[in-house]
């Protein structure tokens, strides 16, 4: 069924629907005000003492800066298991997935929790190859998942960051 009906989009249209996102109070994360300059710099991380500790707050970090004078402080607790994703009919595992859990809290200068919050994903890696190869997709995998992670970890810091004391 073919639409007869199409209405076309005039500039009128246009400019009367920007008018009115325009006043719907929403603001961008990234904008001169946005909630990511809420934090930028604002922040000390506290992670455990993990390559996947180290990695996750490199990537935050890289977010949201290093901060000389703290606001906040995030504390984050991370979990991660391994489970075979694809086995063949001998038995052998082909691929695995790395499941990740990050647990955090974000805490005022006092020490009082503002907003906390659970992220979770995952990543796989195939194992086919030769044990070098096998163990270097392992390694891979496991740093895309403290990326995917700290990705999340902000995505949630910043929709919680207007409600923010400034």
């Amino acid at each position: 069924m073919s639409s007869d009906r199409f209405i076309p989009v005039t500039r009128r249209t246009a400019l009367a629907g920007l008018l009115a996102l325009a006043g719907c109070g929403l603001t961008p994360v990234y904008g001169t005000n946005g909630q990511a300059n809420v934090l930028r710099d604002a922040v000390s991380f506290s992670l455990p003492d993990t390559v996947a500790g180290f990695r996750l707050r490199d990537r935050l970090e890289e977010r949201l800066g290093r901060a000389s004078a703290p606001k906040y402080a995030l504390d984050v607790q991370l979990d991660q298991s391994l489970t075979p994703a694809t086995i063949t009919v001998d038995g052998d595992t082909t691929r695995f997935n790395l499941a990740g859990t990050a647990a955090w809290v974000l805490r005022d200068a006092a020490g009082s929790s503002l907003t906390f919050g659970e992220v979770e994903t995952f990543t796989s890696y195939s194992a086919t190859g030769s044990t070098v190869a096998t163990e270097t997709a392992a390694t891979d995998a496991a740093a895309r998942l403290s990326v995917a992670l700290a990705d999340l970890v902000v995505s949630r810091l910043l929709l919680a960051a207007s409600a923010l004391p400034q």
